[in-house]
C-alpha cells in the first residue's frame, strides 16, 4: 500500500496542478490513510481538501479483444473534493490516464447505481452538486465502484475502486473543510 500512496501522491501533484479549476500546490499534507482511501488539505492559495484513490485492478479492451497488458496508461485516479470558499462540497472528478474520446461520458457504476460523468481531456466530473452528492451517498454505501471510459483512440477501459475506507476518509476531509 506504500508504493501505491506514493505513486497516489505522485499523481496527486500533477493532477492537480492540471485539473482546471483547481489551482491546488504540490502537496505531501497527507492527514488520513484509512485503508483505499487517504485524505490531503492545502491551505494555500485557498483551503482545499480531498480524498483520493487508485483502482485496485483495471482492464482495457479494443475491437472486442483485451489489450489490457498492450495499454499503457497515465495516472489513474479518483476524487472527492471539498473547497468551502468555491462552494465545493464531495466534488467526484475521475482521471483516467489518458485523452478520453471527444463527446464521451465515462460511467460509474456503484452497486446497482450508475452515474454518467462529462469528460473534457483526461477529466470526467459529474453534473453539479446534486449529482456529486447521489454518487457520495452511493459510494458511502457500495462496496466498490467500476468506471468505464472510452478513449480518443477508441480504447474501453475498466477501473474498478475499492470503497474500503470511503466513508471514513470523506468524514475526514468534510471536517476539515466542509462549508
Amino acid at each position: 500500500m506504500t508504493s501505491s500512496i506514493a505513486r497516489v501522491t505522485g499523481a496527486l501533484l500533477a493532477a492537480m496542478i492540471l485539473a482546471g479549476p483547481s489551482v491546488a500546490q504540490e502537496s505531501d499534507n497527507r492527514v488520513a490513510a484509512d485503508t483505499d482511501w487517504s485524505v490531503f488539505i492545502e491551505e494555500q492559495p485557498a483551503k482545499e481538501c480531498w480524498g483520493v484513490s487508485a483502482p485496485k485492478s483495471w482492464t482495457a479492451q479494443r475491437d472486442g479483444n483485451d489489450v489490457t497488458s498492450d495499454v499503457r496508461r497515465g495516472d489513474i485516479l479518483l476524487f472527492v473534493t471539498f473547497r468551502p470558499g468555491a462552494g465545493a462540497a464531495g466534488e467526484i472528478s475521475y482521471t483516467g490516464g489518458y485523452p478520453f474520446a471527444d463527446g464521451s461520458t465515462v460511467s460509474m457504476r456503484v452497486g446497482s447505481d450508475s452515474f454518467d460523468l462529462f469528460t473534457d481531456g483526461e477529466w470526467a466530473w459529474a453534473g453539479g452538486p446534486e449529482e456529486d452528492a447521489k454518487i457520495v451517498a452511493a459510494l458511502k454505501q457500495g462496496a466498490s465502484a467500476v468506471i468505464v471510459g472510452r478513449s480518443a483512440r477508441g480504447t474501453q477501459t475498466s477501473d474498478t475502486f475499492s470503497l474500503l475506507g470511503f466513508t471514513a476518509a470523506m468524514t475526514e476531509a468534510e471536517s476539515r473543510c466542509g462549508s
